[in-house]
C-alpha cells in the first residue's frame, strides 16, 4: 500500500504574506483596476509547494469570520490588529477561485480558525501510512509537529520555508512541540493579542519552561522562585497565563465535516484555470500551461494551415487578394536598422510565409504592396512603412493597424507583442515572442518550420482581430480618431523618420571638448569649497562632505546613508554655493553623456539621426521619441540649448524653420472650461500670464506687472492645468503653503468656470471610470475611486489634465497631417523633420522660407476651430539653435 501525503495550507496566513510579498502592489492590477498581487504570489507559492511535496491530498483552510469560540472567553482576542487593506480584501474571492481552478478543496468552519481545521485534520489523519505537511506564515501551528506531521513556516515573503519537526524545535528552543503552547501562555503573542505574563518575553519563558516544563509546572513551583519583580508578575497574572495558554491551544477535535477521500489531488483543472489566468491577465503563467490535455482542442496548439515559400521567384499573383493581413517580423525594436526575420500574409482561407527578407525581392509582392486598391491590415503601420522603404517599396492601401487600434481602445494596454495584444482581446491561438525566440542572451531564431508557424499565426491573428477592434473603436466613438488622425499620422511620422535630420558631428566633438573643460572647472571649484577631493559621482562620499564635514541639514536619509537626490539639493542650494555647483555639474555631465556622446553614437551613414516616434506609449496621446530621444534635450540650461547647434539643414542653401503653438494647453483649457475671462484674454491678444497676474494679484495695469509677479502667475496658470496642490505650488515658488493656497483660492475666484470644470471632470471620471479629449481619445482611470488618498488624488489630477494635454496633442497631430498634405499639394521642397511636443521643425531652401512661414501659420492656426484663437510663433536659422 503506497503512503499518502496530506498537504494542509493556512489560507489566510499565506494570502496575507502573498499580499505583502512586494512593496508596490499598485503595479499589479488588471485593466479593470483589480489588484492581483496577492492572487499572483499565492499562486506562485502554491505551485512551488505542490511541486516540492507532490501530495496525494490537499486542503486549504480559511478563517470563517472575525469571531471564534475563543472570543467567548476573551473578547479582546486578536483585537488591535490594523485594518485589513481593501486592496487585499478584494482579492480573497479570487484566491478561493484560484484554489478551485488548481484542483484543490478549500474549507472554513463558523466559530473556528483555519488553525483548528488544520489541527483536527492533521491529528486525525497522521499515521504510519499518511505523512502530513502543514504550510503557514505563522509559527502557531508548530505545536502540531510530531513524527508524522511536519510544519513548514514561511520566512521570507512566500518563497522560503523553514521546516519545523520535533527535532528542529528541540534544537531551536529546547522544547517539545506541545510546549510551544506553554511558551505562548507565558510570553503571550502580540500579533493575536494574547496577553501572557507582564514583562515575560520569549527568553524568560524558555528559561522557566526548561526548568519546570509547563505553565502548570511553573505555578506548582512558584514558591521556589526567588523574590523578584518577575515572580510578582507571575503571581499577579496567574489567571492571565492560563487564559493565554488556552487561547494559544489549537483545537484538534473541531467539528469539521471533511473526509480525506474528498481531498484527493489529481492536478490542475485547466478548464477553470485557463479562463481564470486570462481574467487575471497572468500571461506568463498562461503560456507555461500544458493545455494539450484540455477538454476541447487547445487554441495555441491548434494546427494552422499555411504555405511555406522559400524563394521570391515562387511568389505568384494568385497568392494575393483584394484584402489581406500583412505582417513583417523583426526582433530589434529599432526598425531603422533591424534585420527582417520573415514575412507573412493571408486571410481566413490562405496564409503564406517567407523566412528572412527574401519576399521583399519579389516584384509581384512589391506591386501588391504598392497598389493602393489592395487593402492591407497590419501591425505597426509606421514600422512597416519604414522597413519596406529600405527595400524601395512604398507601402500603400493600409486599412487597419491593430497596434494603433488596441492602443486607442485602452491606453493602459502597453502590449509590445502581438500575442499579448491578441490575449487582451480574447484571441489565444498565438504564442508570445519570448516563448518562440527566447530573450536576452538566449534570443535565437528557431528552426524554419517553427518560425513559419509562428508568423502564419500572427498573420491570421491580424485577420481575426481587425474586425473586432474596428467594432470596439466604433462602440467608443473612436473611429474618426483612428481613421482620420492616428492612421494617417503613422504615414506622416514614417516620412519624417525616413527623412531624418542632419547632424554636424564636428560641432558635437567641439562641444565635447568645451563641456569637458567646463566640467573640470566646476569640479575644481567644488573641491576647493569642500577642502578636499572626492568622487563627485558617489552619493555616499558626497553625503559625507555635505552633511558631516560641511554640516548642512540632513533632509532625507537612505538605506546606505544621506540622500543627495536633486529634490534634496534644490532645498539646500540657498544655504551653500557648493550645492548649486553640484547641481550644475550633474546637469552638464548628463548633457555630455546623453546628448553629446549619445548623439555621436547614433548618427547613420547618411550623416543624419533617424529618431523613432512612439505613437502608442503615452496615455494622453502625446508622441514620444526614442533612438535618440530628441524631445528631451534640456533647454533651460545654456549648455543644453547648445546641443541644438549640431542640428543643421541638409544643404548650405537651406535653413531650419521652427514653429510652435503659443500656450496651447491654456487655450484648450479656456475652451473646455468655457471660462469667459480667460477666453476674452486670448481673443484680445493679451499675454495670459500678465492677464492672470492682474486679475489674481490685483495689479491695475499690464505695465505694473513685474517679472516676478508674472512668473508667479505663470506658475499658477500651468499648475492649475496639472491640478497642482498648495504644497506643489509652494515648492515651485518657494513660498509657504498658506500663501500658495491663497493664490489658488484667488485664481478660482477670478476664474470660477475653471474650478467648475475641474470639479465636473473629476465627478465624471468617478462615474465613468475614464476621461476623454475633444476628439474622444479615452484614458481609463482605475484608481479614481481608490481608498488610498494619495493614489486617488493622483488619479483626480490626471482626470483634470488629460483632456487638456490630450486635446493639445490631438490638435498638433491634425496640423501635422494637414501640413504634410499641403506641402505635397504645393510641390514644395520643404520637409517636416521633427515634432517636439508643441513645436514642429522643418528644413527648406532659403527661397521657400517666406512661403513656408505663411503656410505653417495658415495651417497650424486653422487646424481646428476653438472658442479662442490658436497662435503660432515661428523662427528661422542656419541651425535648430538659431531657429529658437
Amino acid at each position: 500500500m503506497s503512503k499518502n501525503k496530506l498537504l494542509l495550507i493556512d489560507g489566510n496566513s499565506i494570502a496575507f504574506r502573498a499580499f505583502y510579498a512586494v512593496q508596490n502592489y499598485e503595479s499589479f492590477k488588471t485593466k479593470t483596476g483589480l489588484h492581483t498581487n496577492a492572487v499572483l504570489f499565492f499562486n506562485n507559492m502554491l505551485e512551488s509547494i505542490l511541486e516540492r511535496e507532490s501530495p496525494t491530498h490537499v486542503l486549504i483552510a480559511f478563517d470563517a469570520g472575525k469571531t471564534t469560540f475563543r472570543h467567548g472567553f476573551f473578547t479582546d482576542y486578536k483585537a488591535g490588529r490594523s485594518k485589513t487593506p481593501g486592496e487585499f480584501k478584494e482579492q480573497m474571492p479570487y484566491i478561493r477561485e484560484l484554489i478551485e481552478a488548481q484542483g484543490i478543496k478549500h474549507y472554513e468552519l463558523m466559530d473556528y480558525e483555519a488553525d483548528d481545521i488544520i489541527g483536527t485534520m492533521a491529528k486525525r489523519e497522521a499515521n504510519e501510512n499518511c505523512e502530513v505537511v502543514i504550510v503557514s506564515g505563522d509559527k502557531d501551528l508548530t505545536q502540531l509537529a510530531d513524527d508524522h506531521i511536519r510544519v513548514e513556516v514561511t520566512s521570507r515573503g512566500v518563497s522560503e520555508l523553514v521546516t519545523y519537526t520535533p527535532d528542529f524545535i528541540q534544537e531551536k528552543y529546547g522544547l517539545k512541540p506541545l510546549q510551544i503552547i506553554d511558551m505562548k501562555g507565558l510570553a503571550g503573542d502580540s500579533s493575536d493579542n494574547i496577553p501572557g505574563v507582564t514583562k515575560v518575553g520569549e527568553k524568560t519563558a524558555l528559561k522557566l519552561l526548561h526548568e519546570y516544563g509547563s505553565v502548570e509546572g511553573v505555578y506548582e513551583n512558584i514558591d521556589e522562585l526567588k523574590k523578584s519583580k518577575m515572580k510578582e508578575n507571575l503571581i499577579n497574572d496567574r489567571e492571565q497565563a492560563f487564559l493565554s495558554k488556552k487561547l494559544a491551544t489549537i483545537d484538534t477535535d473541531s467539528p469539521i465535516e471533511v473526509e480525506m477521500s474528498s481531498l484527493a489531488y489529481s492536478g490542475k483543472d485547466l478548464d477553470k484555470l485557463v479562463p481564470f489566468y486570462r481574467e487575471m491577465e497572468f500571461k506568463q503563467l498562461l503560456s507555461k500551461l500544458d493545455t494539450s490535455g484540455m477538454t476541447g482542442e487547445s487554441e495555441t496548439t491548434e494546427e494552422i494551415k499555411f504555405e511555406l515559400v522559400t524563394s521570391s521567384s515562387d511568389i505568384t499573383a494568385d497568392m494575393f487578394s483584394d484584402e489581406m493581413s500583412f505582417y513583417v517580423e523583426f526582433l530589434d525594436k529599432n526598425y531603422h536598422n533591424a534585420d527582417i526575420v520573415g514575412i507573412a500574409w493571408g486571410d481566413t482561407d490562405k496564409l503564406f510565409v517567407v523566412p528572412g527578407d527574401e519576399a521583399l525581392h519579389s516584384t509581384v509582392l512589391k506591386e501588391w504592396l504598392e497598389d493602393e486598391t489592395k487593402v492591407k491590415n497590419v501591425y505597426d503601420a509606421k514600422a512597416n512603412y519604414v522597413l519596406l522603404n529600405r527595400y524601395n517599396i512604398q507601402l500603400q492601401g493600409v486599412k487597419f493597424d491593430s497596434l494603433l487600434g488596441a492602443y486607442l481602445i485602452d491606453t493602459n494596454d502597453k502590449s509590445e507583442d502581438l500575442a499579448d495584444l491578441a490575449f487582451n482581446h480574447e484571441y489565444f491561438a498565438l504564442e508570445t515572442d519570448e516563448t518562440v525566440y527566447g530573450k536576452g542572451a538566449k534570443l535565437a531564431i528557431p528552426e524554419e518550420t517553427v518560425l513559419a508557424d509562428h508568423l502564419a499565426r500572427k498573420a491570421k491573428a491580424l485577420t481575426v482581430l481587425t474586425p473586432q477592434l474596428m467594432e470596439k473603436l466604433a462602440d467608443k466613438e473612436q473611429s474618426d480618431l483612428f481613421f482620420e488622425m492616428e492612421l494617417p499620422l503613422s504615414k506622416v511620422l514614417a516620412d519624417m523618420e525616413i527623412a531624418g535630420i542632419t547632424v554636424n558631428a564636428q560641432r558635437l566633438q567641439e562641444m565635447k571638448q568645451e563641456f569637458a573643460i567646463r566640467l573640470a572647472d566646476i569640479e575644481k571649484n567644488i573641491f576647493e569649497q569642500a577642502g578636499e577631493e572626492f568622487n563627485l559621482n558617489s552619493p555616499k562620499q558626497l553625503g559625507v562632505i555635505l552633511f558631516e564635514k560641511m554640516g548642512l541639514p540632513v533632509i532625507k536619509k537612505t538605506k546606505t546613508g544621506y540622500s543627495t537626490a536633486v529634490d534634496v539639493l534644490e532645498q539646500l542650494k540657498e544655504q551653500a554655493p557648493i550645492v548649486e555647483d553640484i547641481l550644475t555639474y550633474r546637469q552638464i555631465a548628463k548633457i555630455q553623456s546623453t546628448y553629446v556622446e549619445g548623439l555621436l553614437k547614433v548618427i547613420h551613414h547618411d550623416g543624419k539621426v533617424h529618431t523613432r516616434y512612439v505613437q502608442t506609449l503615452t496615455q494622453t496621446g502625446r508622441l514620444s521619441s526614442v533612438d535618440p530621444n530628441l524631445q528631451n534635450i534640456p533647454v533651460r540650461l545654456e549648455e543644453g540649448r547648445k546641443i541644438r547647434q549640431a542640428f543643421i539643414p541638409r544643404d548650405p542653401d537651406w535653413q531650419i524653420f521652427s514653429s510652435d503653438y503659443s500656450q496651447i494647453e491654456l487655450r484648450v483649457l479656456a475652451d473646455i472650461a468655457k471660462d469667459q475671462h480667460m477666453q476674452d484674454a486670448f481673443k484680445e491678444g493679451q499675454d495670459i500670464h500678465t492677464s492672470t497676474a492682474m486679475r489674481v494679484f490685483g495689479v491695475p495695469t499690464p505695465e505694473e506687472v513685474t517679472g516676478n509677479i508674472r512668473r508667479q502667475a505663470k506658475a499658477v496658470n500651468f499648475g492649475i492645468v496639472y491640478g497642482i496642490s498648495d504644497y506643489g505650488l509652494s515648492q515651485n515658488l518657494g513660498i509657504s503653503r498658506q500663501e500658495a493656497q491663497t493664490f489658488i483660492d484667488k485664481y478660482f475666484e477670478k476664474y470660477p468656470d475653471i474650478k467648475t470644470y475641474m470639479e465636473e471632470i473629476v465627478r465624471e471620471a468617478k462615474d465613468k471610470g475614464y476621461v476623454e479629449t475633444l476628439w474622444h481619445r479615452r484614458r481609463y482611470l482605475p484608481d479614481i475611486n481608490a481608498r488610498n488618498f494619495n493614489i486617488r488624488s493622483f488619479a483626480e489630477r490626471t482626470a483634470i489634465n488629460t483632456p487638456i494635454q490630450g486635446s493639445a496633442a490631438d490638435i498638433l497631430k491634425i496640423a501635422m497631417i494637414e501640413m504634410a498634405k499641403r506641402l505635397k499639394a504645393e510641390k514644395m521642397a520643404a520637409t517636416m523633420l521633427l515634432q517636439v511636443h508643441d513645436e514642429l521643425v522643418f528644413e527648406a531652401p532659403k527661397s521657400e522660407i517666406p512661403k513656408l512661414e505663411a503656410l505653417v501659420k495658415e495651417v497650424m492656426e486653422n487646424a481646428v476651430s476653438l472658442s479662442v484663437p490658436l497662435k503660432v510663433d515661428s523662427s528661422t536659422g542656419n541651425t535648430w539653435y538659431e531657429a529658437k
